[in-house]
């Protein structure tokens, strides 16, 4: 396991629109802003221009998306121009509504910076950036569209101007199902055994109440030898495997009618060593070559993440410590290393969720190695875990395998200052 520090800090930076275009997504919509009663103002009819963004267009389910709320126009004016003239600048402060639908519903409440130039009495209220965050429950299209927004100003007095409106989609962004690492295994208490011998196996790592079936495998045939279980509550089932077919070379376990990669554990090498009496007159001599352990090492715990600005938010990256994976078990069972990271947690118990964090995996084997190193995917590690690395399984396999990654942390925008600590845990199987 190893802990892994995001810290934020520093100023917030203003986007930046290119004169003269229409950015994409811009929509407009007729909109009624009621000025306080203090104002004496009548209510202000037009129309609201705004466009909504959003960081990440193609999520998985899991993600948090920062949007950002940007209003262009609106037909709210000055509510202090009738009694204390010009609104000051840095005095204006605005907070919205964006509304989702389509494969998720509901809203996202998004804060905006108290930043103006000054506005004269009367004038229209300028122009105003909010954003928030929401996280991705479900997979498909997800649209925004623009919604009622407060403009609140704190000269002389409070005053708050709330503008009533519902505008057309302006961003769209499409989820995908986070994939799920399967981290199903087997461990043998011991390697090898005469014919006939049990051995007691430990299936980790199946759904609680699971019907389990342990089996020996000759290559990617089964053998005779088979048991079944119930896996506990805890996901685990143990039971006594008697090896009585001489050429079963593995041992696995699963779930259903039949190993598959989705709901089936990687091989676990077992040999059966035959000592049967020599014939008359002849001698047989016998060397076997015990089988070794399945083992990893790690360079150091702790990962320290790269800052990130106050406001801004954005990639905190890293790296894990180097892994190094040694397979002596000399079978033809491959390995897989897998991760899941829990929630940062920060100063006053604040999250920021561990499907925020990230990693590019690679890998390399030693020379002399019998197997091939893949390096997992690169995408979202998460609490429900992803592939590391792993290697095939094959006739022979093992060897020496060297494991990096470098990680990233998405931070939200004002997410507060401060250490945020998870965990993460590498799982070899």
């Amino acid at each position: 396991m190893a802990a892994l520090v995001a810290t934020t800090g520093g100023a917030l930076g203003a986007p930046a629109a290119a004169e003269g275009e229409t950015p994409p997504g811009q929509v407009e919509f007729p909109t009624q802003c009621l000025a306080p009663q203090e104002a004496g103002l009548p209510p202000a009819d037009g129309p609201t221009t705004a466009r909504i963004t959003v960081d990440d267009p193609a999520p998985r389910v899991g993600d948090t998306v920062t949007v950002t709320y940007q209003v262009v126009r609106t037909p709210a004016r000055n509510p202090v121009g009738g009694v204390g003239g010009e609104l000051p600048a840095d005095v204006l402060t605005p907070t919205g509504r964006i509304l989702l639908a389509g494969a998720q519903s509901g809203e996202v409440t998004v804060v905006g910076a108290k930043r103006n130039d000054p506005v004269p009495a009367g004038a229209p209220l300028p122009a105003v950036t909010m954003t928030g965050t929401f996280t991705v429950t479900a997979p498909g299209e997800i649209t925004l569209a623009p919604g009622p927004y407060t403009l609140h100003t704190g000269h002389l007095v409070d005053l708050d101007t709330t503008c009533t409106a519902s505008g057309p989609v302006s961003a769209r962004l499409n989820a995908t199902e986070l994939p799920t690492a399967n981290l199903r295994s087997v461990f043998l208490a011991s390697a090898h055994g005469r014919p006939g011998a049990g051995v007691r196996v430990t299936a980790a790592g199946f759904p609680p109440g699971a019907a389990v079936t342990v089996a020996g495998r000759a290559g990617a045939a089964e053998t005779a030898d088979r048991v079944s279980a119930t896996a506990d509550d805890l996901g685990t089932a143990v039971v006594q495997l008697p090896v009585t077919d001489r050429t079963t070379t593995a041992v696995v376990a699963y779930e259903g009618a039949a190993w598959s990669a989705r709901q089936g554990s990687g091989p676990a090498a077992y040999t059966v060593v035959d000592a049967a009496p020599p014939a008359s007159a002849t001698q047989k001599v016998t060397a076997t070559v015990e089988p070794g352990a399945l083992g990893m090492t790690q360079a150091g715990q702790d990962i320290t993440l790269g800052p990130v600005p106050y406001g801004d938010g954005g990639a905190a990256p890293g790296r894990i410590g180097t892994v190094t994976v040694t397979d002596a078990r000399g079978g033809p069972a491959g390995w897989s290393l897998t991760g899941k990271v829990t929630d940062f947690t920060g100063p006053g118990g604040i999250r920021i969720p561990g499907a925020s964090l990230s990693w590019t995996p690679s890998c390399v084997a030693a020379p002399g190695s019998r197997g091939a190193c893949t390096p997992g995917s690169a995408g979202v590690v998460g609490p429900e875990g992803a592939l590391l690395a792993s290697t095939p399984d094959a006739p022979l396999v093992g060897g020496t395998f060297t494991i990096d990654a470098t990680v990233t942390l998405h931070v939200p925008p004002y997410t507060p200052p401060g250490a945020y600590t998870a965990v993460l845990t590498l799982i070899l199987s």
